[in-house]
């Protein structure tokens, strides 16, 4: 990887830390392990998920993995409350059904991504609009993955309903439930389109 400059730390997790550098003209984030944390194996495993998920259009685009650290292209964006508060109705519903499409394809390959059911932390929407998933650390191959309905159900919290029905997006609870219940057992677009409609 070429020469970085202005390297500034950024943030602290519970397995990893994360850095921001200059390279290129580009700005850059790089992730190695939290020398606090006994987990193992958490950088590498985002690494190998991100390499796959990037051909998918999810995710940073990864710069490189080499020698523990993680390096891909820093994303500039707001977290996804922020954006709620924020953007007007159509800009969160075009959001909305866009990380659905995302999840759907975690879903699809058969990975669980476990932060879904609260990703506070773990969605930025960019200027543009577009919603990009972050941290792939505790990814794992799974025969019944959980992102969309995991998604579901924070949408239902009280938090998010909160912030959804000033802008007049309304959920039917018990449609969303049942739609969630028949994707869980047979995941394919027709359902997913079947689950959006309750949105």
């Amino acid at each position: 990887m070429p020469s970085s400059r202005n390297r500034e730390f950024l943030a602290r997790g519970r397995r990893g830390i994360i850095y921001t550098s200059v390279v290129r003209g580009k700005k850059i984030a790089s992730k190695e392990k939290n020398p606090d944390s006994a987990a193992r194996g958490r950088i590498r495993n985002e690494a190998r998920y991100l390499r796959l998920l990037n051909t998918h259009g999810i995710g940073p685009r990864m710069v490189r993995y080499h020698d523990g650290k993680l390096s891909y292209v820093f994303v500039e964006g707001t977290p996804i409350l922020g954006f709620i508060a924020q953007a007007s109705r159509k800009q969160v519903i075009t959001a909305l059904r866009q990380i659905f499409q995302q999840l759907f394809i975690l879903d699809s390959l058969g990975i669980t991504k476990r932060e879904m059911g609260r990703p506070v932390k773990h969605i930025l929407v960019t200027k543009t609009g577009k919603p990009v998933l972050l941290d792939f650390e505790r990814c794992y191959p799974s025969r019944k993955p959980k992102n969309v309905t995991q998604f579901c159900m924070f949408l239902l919290s009280p938090r998010m309903q909160g912030l959804l029905q000033p802008k007049e997006i309304r959920i039917s609870r018990s449609k969303l439930l049942s739609a969630c219940r028949e994707y869980k057992h047979a995941i394919s677009p027709l359902l997913l389109r079947k689950l959006l409609s309750c949105i």
